[in-house]
């Protein structure tokens, strides 16, 4: 990105976003909660579907919509491009969203392997543009009193941590999770979160892990279920379920040797739940809910990265590690063994 343009972003005191396709998740949460940010501004969209795209255009008041992802990334108005495109495309959008000088938020997981991560990376550093995964629940404040209760040795020395996060979406056969090529199957869709969630709290890199997962035919033959072991130093573990074919939940608790806490809805919250629940020196004391919007503050902490405002917390490198980690997990499903990180 060249000076010039950087001086037009900072003049203009928002960041105006491109989006590329109307998925779902673009549409109910992170457009609704880009509009609602501080300094950020909704400027156009793009759809194959030139009719779908204005329709959606329209509902949010939106001046533009184009009928190609390219015309889109030829528009000079446009400073970042949030991408919620199916799993096997990341890596490809993001690149020409580089290479056209947009700043980049791509949905997670960010690519299909680690090595698709660095690939990406590299193109926006080359690029000189900010790189993020979009895992909204990082924003959110009470990641930061969590991490300070654990740190601070509220609840003593870590010891666990127990993470499950499932939905069931079994009867949708036509549901791009199904398709295995497309990057389908719970670990990519919702394990991503508790595995991401373990190392952000033990601040270090898994030494190994052991997956079981049902592969199942009628799906693609994609994870629909998947249980696990995640090894981290000091005999610190992570025990985790995912899937997409079992009764929802979210949680997540985290267990030290002097008390615990539990992350109620702890990677999409509802309103009204506590930011947590800590149990420590005999006593119960829950942290009062905040009224924010996890995906809005993604996006304002987005913008400030790229205002030079603040570093980025969450940098290219953090998400090459996560699909390392993704990538140990179904192989270690897939041959039913033990997987040592590092040695894949």
């Amino acid at each position: 990105m060249t000076e010039t343009s950087k001086i037009r972003i900072r003049i203009s005191n928002r960041l105006r976003w491109g989006i590329l396709g109307c998925a779902n998740i673009a549409v109910e949460a992170v457009m609704p909660a880009i509009a609602a940010s501080e300094l950020n501004v909704l400027e156009a969209v793009a759809s194959r579907d030139l009719d779908k795209g204005r329709a959606v255009a329209e509902r949010f008041g939106i001046a533009k919509a184009y009928g190609s992802y390219e015309e889109l990334l030829r528009d000079p108005d446009i400073d970042a491009i949030y991408i919620p495109l199916p799993n096997h495309l990341h890596k490809e959008w993001t690149i020409k969203a580089a290479e056209a000088g947009k700043h980049v938020l791509c949905e997670k997981p960010i690519a299909l392997n680690a090595r698709e991560a660095e690939e990406m990376a590299e193109a926006c550093a080359r690029a000189g543009v900010v790189l993020a995964e979009a895992f909204m629940y990082r924003h959110h404040p009470r990641i930061d009193t969590i991490l300070g209760l654990v740190r601070g040795g509220e609840i003593g020395e870590l010891r666990a941590i127990r993470g499950s996060f499932t939905f069931n979406n079994a009867e949708d056969h036509a549901n791009i999770r199904l398709r295995p090529e497309w990057g389908g199957g719970s670990l990519y869709d919702v394990g991503v979160y508790p595995l991401t969630a373990a190392r952000l709290i033990t601040g270090s890199e898994p030494e190994a892990v052991t997956v079981h997962a049902l592969f199942s035919p009628e799906h693609g033959n994609v994870d629909m279920m998947a249980s696990g072991l995640v090894e981290f130093a000091g005999g610190v573990s992570l025990t985790f379920d995912c899937g997409m074919w079992a009764d929802y939940r979210n949680t997540l608790e985290i267990v030290g040797t002097k008390g615990r806490i539990e992350v109620p809805e702890s990677f999409k919250p509802e309103p009204g739940t506590p930011d947590c629940i800590v149990y420590a020196n005999g006593q119960r004391r829950v942290i009062e809910p905040s009224p924010v919007n996890q995906y809005s503050l993604q996006a304002d902490d987005f913008a400030r990265a790229v205002f030079g405002e603040t570093p980025q917390r969450f940098a290219p490198d953090d998400a090459v590690k996560n699909m390392r980690l993704v990538e140990a997990c179904l192989l270690s499903a897939r041959e039913r063994r033990r997987v040592t990180l590092g040695n894949q």
